[in-house]
Order: C-alpha cells, then structure tokens, then sequence
C-alpha cells in the first residue's frame, strides 16, 4: 500500500481548509453577521498563507513533483497548472487586497472585489485539489525536480 506524502497532503489541507473558511464567511455576511464574518475570513487568510509557506518552504528546500502520468496526459496537465497557478496568484493578490479593505473599512471597495475573490479562491481550491490528485494519487508522483522543470515539463 503507498501513502500520500505528508507536506503536499498537509498543504492541499490548507487550501480546502481556508476555503471552506471563505464559504462559510460568505454565508454570515450574507446574513449580516459582520463580526463573525471577519473573524472567519481572516481564519481563511491564515490557512491561506500557512498553505503558501509550507510550499513556498517545501519548494525552495525539497523541490517540487513533477508529473509522472502517462505521457499522452502530460501537455493537458501542464495546461491545467498554468490554469491553477494563474488562479491562486490571481486569487492570492485580490484576497490580500480584500482583507486590507476589509480590515480598513474600505468598503465600497470590499464590496466589489470581495465576491470576486471568494470565486477565484473556491476554483483555486478546486483546481489545487485536482493537481494533488494527479500528483499524488492517480499517479505516482515523478522525480522531485526545480520548480521550473516542474511547471513547465522540462
């Protein structure tokens, strides 16, 4: 029997942590319920950021995975990643910028960009879930390699 490997379990843990986090602040901004709102998206941003510095950590003193499914799937799994990856910057910028606007009642700004980051982090979660499980249980994970390689199949 393989087991999953602990750091990317642990991280991809994170990720579906914080959004759930973000989904469940959602639902009390909705009902009005500001306080509890805050206290919930910011337990979101932690998860968020403890996720980034395991892999950020992870990255720069391990490496990272790359794919060691079929070589026919290879050029649609990079495809994917640059998708997620363009996600999660993306979705990493607007959820700094949402919580500083949050946190600075600078709402008319919050309001705007608040739901927008709310998606963009539900589908980098989502997609983040799918890498792992490409990664790590659908196949078995290729040579832990530079992040360059990684990304781009090199």
């Amino acid at each position: 029997m393989n087991s999953l490997p602990i750091l990317p379990t642990i991280s991809i843990s994170f990720i579906v942590i914080s959004a759930i986090f973000v989904a469940i602040g959602w639902i009390l901004i909705a009902k009005k319920k500001v306080e509890a709102h805050k206290k919930t998206m910011f337990v979101g941003g932690v998860f968020a950021l403890s996720f980034f510095i395991l892999y950020l950590t992870r990255t720069v003193f391990i490496g990272n995975t790359s794919f060691g499914g079929p070589n026919s799937l290879k050029i649609y799994y990079h495809i994917f990643l640059f998708f997620h990856i363009f996600l999660a910057t993306t979705g990493g910028v607007f959820g700094i910028v949402s919580l500083a606007s949050g946190y600075k009642n600078k709402l008319k700004l919050h309001r705007k960009i608040g739901p927008i980051t709310s998606v963009i982090w539900f589908f980098t979660a989502i997609t983040g879930v799918v890498v792992y499980l490409l990664l790590y249980v659908f196949y078995k994970g290729g040579e832990t390699t530079s992040m360059i390689k990684a990304i781009f199949g090199f």
